[in-house]
């Protein structure tokens, strides 16, 4: 059976499904397809973002985060809690539950725009043509004038310590755990590793991670991660740098994981170990040999600026190409995409991708860090305010970290934002916005901010770049 469309997405994560709606909605017609199933065996759309990536992990933090807070933190509002107790299977099926409606809403949405849904496993043929098998093993062929590759990565595996998805697990299976670990090893002490880390470790697991790299977020602004060694060290997490893992084992229930500290050799016992040190490209069984389109060694396709592969009416967006592994590119660069196909002349601003460490408190970042821009020769001028001359901060009692501002010294724009504290995320998005449209820093500083808002340190840390802060002493000018 043959059927054309317009465009044919294969893959339905944040980047798939968006790109698929914004089809449907500029007038192409459309089919997605996708090769996730769930626990009833029925075809599901989200991809691993929705399924087994941000959001049930965000639930759990969620979850965790109130129990550490009722443990720790409610006897300072006066509130007393008597046999606190933590119910795993229940905070599972709330995280379930979660996960259900927003892939439910996601199959409402793509409908409601027109949009068709193919479940199967999708394969790209030659001349534009889709070839579909679907779960009882039927196979139909599709055309289409513009495919869109969209099916995202999965955990790397590393021979030292490969997952049995029993004891040695990858994030996915990290979601799963229906009990506590007692003692919990984290091999990487990336995104990933620290907000799973965290989760188990507020429920009661001592958590160890060890990490290859010798310096801890290395991506980070060097204060961001200053700040966050020693605010992850006060909650617990013991993070081993410059630890390779080399071997391991196991035997009655526990997990031995052996690694080396330089010329040490040195062995941990474990309950469980989680094993998440980066993802690769999702591309098993995505192309026929003569479909034109070939990845480098590393699995990624080579594209353009606009996620074109080189190849008559071929595309390719999110995990499959360069930059960030973030639901939020791959979404931008799926509306991107059909746009482009649509004729319009849409683009995408890669300088400016937020990113986002979920612990608690968040880690947030967007534009260059001032050591970048030092390197390159950028003189620049930086503004910091603590959360804790924050008001509302403090009354929540969120009043650790602190937001830094980073601007060229001689034009004042503002260059990157960079936070360690509460709603650093949301803090991190509105400086992306004021960048987006070339802001100043006095701009920023011009702006009225409701009071009290943690948003307010934003504007304090503006101020702060020309030496103007009203709720912190400013550094004298040399």
């Amino acid at each position: 059976m043959s059927k054309d469309f317009d465009v044919i997405v294969i893959g339905s994560g944040p980047g798939g499904y968006v790109a698929a709606i914004r089809a449907a909605q500029l007038g192409l017609k459309t089919a997605i397809v996708e090769k996730w199933k769930n626990a009833e065996g029925k075809g599901v759309n989200g991809g691993t973002c929705l399924n087994t990536g941000c959001i049930p992990s965000k639930a759990l933090l969620d979850s965790s985060h109130k129990y550490e807070a009722a443990a720790h933190e409610y006897s300072k509002h006066g509130i007393g809690l008597n046999d606190l107790s933590i119910d795993v299977e229940k905070m599972l099926t709330r995280k379930e539950g979660i996960v259900k409606q927003l892939t439910g809403g996601v199959a409402g949405l793509l409908k409601a725009n027109g949009a068709t849904s193919l479940f199967g496993t999708g394969k790209l043929l030659a001349g534009k043509t889709v070839e579909v098998t679907d779960f009882e093993g039927k196979v139909s062929v599709y055309t289409a004038k513009n495919v869109i590759l969209a099916s995202g990565s999965v955990p790397v595996d590393i021979p030292p310590a490969r997952a049995d998805h029993e004891f040695i697990v990858d994030s996915t299976g990290a979601l799963e755990f229906t009990e506590v670990p007692g003692r919990l090893g984290v091999v990487g002490a990336g995104v990933i590793g620290l907000e799973l880390g965290s989760v188990w470790g507020r429920l009661g697991s001592e958590v160890v991670v060890i990490e290859a790299m010798e310096d801890f977020l290395p991506t980070m602004d060097e204060a961001i991660a200053k700040e966050a060694a020693k605010t992850f060290k006060k909650q617990d997490l013991d993070i081993r740098l410059g630890c390779t893992v080399s071997g391991s084992e196991v035997k009655d229930g526990k997990v031995t994981l052996t690694y080396k500290k330089g010329d040490e050799e040195l062995k941990e016992v474990f309950d469980k170990v989680i094993v998440c040190v980066g993802r690769r490209p999702y591309t098993d069984g995505l192309l026929a040999d003569d479909c034109g389109v070939s990845t480098t060694d590393r699995g990624f396709f080579e594209v353009d600026d606009h996620c074109f592969t080189g190849v008559d009416g071929i595309w390719a967006i999110g995990d499959l190409v360069r930059g960030p592994m973030l639901a939020h590119k791959a979404s931008e660069e799926g509306v991107m995409v059909v746009e482009r196909i649509a004729g319009q002349k849409a683009e995408m601003n890669y300088d400016l991708v937020p990113g986002v460490i979920y612990t608690h408190p968040e880690i947030a970042n967007v534009g260059k860090t001032e050591q970048e821009l030092r390197a390159e020769g950028v003189e620049v001028k930086v503004g910091v305010f603590p959360f804790a001359a924050s008001g509302r901060a403090l009354a929540s009692g969120e009043g650790s970290g602190f937001i830094k501002l980073i601007a060229d010294a001689k034009t004042d724009r503002v260059l990157g934002a960079h936070c360690i504290g509460p709603s650093a995320a949301e803090l991190v998005q509105q400086a992306a916005i004021a960048m987006e449209f070339s802001t100043s820093a006095e701009d920023l500083g011009y702006m009225v901010f409701s009071h009290p808002t943690v948003s307010e340190a934003l504007h304090e840390a503006a101020l702060a770049v020309n030496g103007h802060a009203i709720h912190m002493p400013n550094k004298k000018k040399r």
